[in-house]
């Protein structure tokens, strides 16, 4: 795994300066593995290390001032490194139940930021590492999930990459994307937007074909049957609506008031800034970690805030929250009114 993600995901060079955020100490093996193969490869490496449990300290002991703060050397380190390798081991999902909402999505605020950074300034690659907690949370076992992990990240991603790159190049011939599936029949244009192949480079388990859309020609209602997940909180059953790229309505079964609190995070945090499609079929549950569930095959997703400029997008937002949408026994999208997509699988 570790030679995948310093020769092939990030293609580190001798010389280049590489920053691995180890986060949590289960993640302590594959970060190991990950130097070494760095140093081979004739770069400096930094290892910084971050865990749910300090952010649970700031956050409940904090001043508002230090919940907003964006940490200083994670931001030099942006600027620093050449290649930014995100090691993420799982943590108890309901370490933060006790915080509240407003101080978490502060406090997601800033990490945004942070965020944005790495994205600005870094070759970079972002890996959920699996252990007791991500089994818990996935409701299985441990050694069902280290397959379902192994099996979605040690893969021929050259030559499947090849498939999905045939897929975007017939999306980027439409124009007007339409998904039809259970409480959802959501419309809007990718003219003038790039699809592109998340193909294993910025992302372990990858696998999703994607685009910006344009933000104000967003009609329609989406629901979700997976719950969104972000910064510690599930929020399940959310409904969002649309008109004429104006968020209209949003709400939520439990923990709307935290929904409302992060649409409220910046002006472009109620638009849409990606629209993706699942593709890697070696990810076949939800487990409650976006990272890995937005790359479930067949599954689509949309992510309120930030758009990436690589496809077009200029939505800008310190929110980026991909939240996915189980389209595998029921969903359609048609291009140009064609059907290109039914039921998990493309048709072209």
């Amino acid at each position: 795994m570790a030679q995948v993600l310093v020769q092939y995901s990030t293609g580190v060079k001798r010389g280049e300066r590489v920053m691995i955020a180890m986060h949590e100490v289960e993640s302590l093996p594959l970060v190991r593995a990950v130097y070494e193969e760095a140093v081979k490869a004739g770069a400096y490496v930094q290892v910084q290390f971050l865990a749910e449990y300090l952010k649970h300290s700031l956050i409940r002991y904090g001043s508002q001032e230090q919940i907003e703060w964006v940490p200083e050397i994670e931001a030099y380190g942006m600027e620093w490194a050449d290649v930014y390798l995100g090691l993420r081991g799982a943590h108890n999902l309901y370490e933060l139940a006790d915080v509240r909402p407003t101080l978490l999505a502060a406090h997601q605020r800033a990490l945004g930021e942070i965020s944005a950074l790495r994205w600005q300034k870094t070759r970079w690659c972002l890996v959920r590492v699996p252990n007791e907690s991500f089994a818990q949370q996935a409701e299985i076992d441990l050694e069902t999930i280290m397959d379902l992990f192994f099996n979605s990240v040690l893969r021929d991603w050259e030559s499947e990459a090849t498939g999905w790159r045939r897929v975007a190049s017939l999306l980027d011939q439409g124009g007007e994307v339409r998904l039809v599936a259970k409480g959802t029949d959501l419309r809007f244009s990718t003219r003038g937007r790039r699809w592109l192949v998340g193909d294993g480079h910025a992302n372990m388990p990858d696998g999703e074909i994607y685009t910006a859309p344009v933000t104000h020609t967003v009609n329609g209602y989406i629901s979700f049957e997976f719950p969104g997940v972000l910064g510690g909180r599930l929020v399940p059953d959310i409904d969002l609506e649309w008109e004429e790229g104006r968020l209209m309505h949003a709400s939520a079964s439990q923990n709307a008031d935290f929904l409302h609190e992060v649409l409220a995070t910046d002006a472009g945090a109620k638009l849409i800034g990606e629209f993706g499609i699942g593709v890697n079929y070696g990810v076949d549950r939800f487990c409650k970690d976006i990272l890995v569930d937005e790359k479930i095959g067949g599954t689509v997703h949309i992510a309120l805030g930030r758009a990436y400029p690589a496809c077009g997008g200029d939505n800008q937002s310190a929110l980026h929250w991909d939240i996915v949408k189980d389209t595998r026994a029921e969903g359609v999208i048609y291009l140009d009114g064609q059907k290109v997509f039914e039921n998990g699988h493309f048709l072209i």
